[in-house]
């Protein structure tokens, strides 16, 4: 019933309905600004940016996990980090993000990652439920910082020299 398979080239627009869907979940919809070219370059770059998972139940695509690989100073060794595991929400409750999530643990275990971790939403109480069931902690100590677009470019000196080129 449940078949899960890494994103092949053509997934672009599939991913960015599923994304779009996980957005919508969250509120988050007017967010949305990828593209299934922008997908399609970060999954088959060379070297990749990102890698994502699908899961298809019964041959239809319904969900997804996209992730990447990050570093630990602290263990000096590799982590893996979920950006985003959605499952279509008629189809929850079947073990389809459970199954997503240990593809992604032996993939940790393959590539010898000292930890996995991830975000939630403080609002999405039937995730964190979920993850907690599994063994995954919450981090109280921590908080999420985010620089955008903008705030790179005036950080990195690049808003000057654009004013400067105008």
């Amino acid at each position: 019933m449940l078949t899960i398979r890494d994103a092949r080239a053509g997934d672009g627009a599939l991913l960015l309905r599923l994304i779009r869907a996980l957005a919508d979940y969250e509120r988050l919809a007017h967010e949305v600004a990828a593209t299934a070219p922008a997908l399609e370059h970060a999954l088959f770059a060379v070297p990749p940016r990102a890698h994502a998972l699908i899961g298809e139940w019964e041959g239809t695509p319904v969900a997804f996990a996209l992730y990447f690989f990050n570093f630990s100073t602290f263990l000096a060794r590799p982590g893996l980090h979920l950006e985003d595991l959605f499952v279509l929400p008629e189809l929850r409750g079947r073990g389809i993000g459970k199954a997503l999530l240990a593809e992604l643990a032996r993939r940790a275990q393959r590539e010898q990652c000292g930890r996995m971790e991830w975000a939630v939403l403080e609002w999405n109480a039937p995730a964190i439920r979920f993850y907690e069931s599994l063994g995954a902690k919450r981090l109280e100590d921590w908080r999420t910082f985010r620089l955008t677009a903008p705030t790179i470019d005036v950080l990195s000196g690049a808003a000057e020299g654009k004013e400067e080129s105008q």
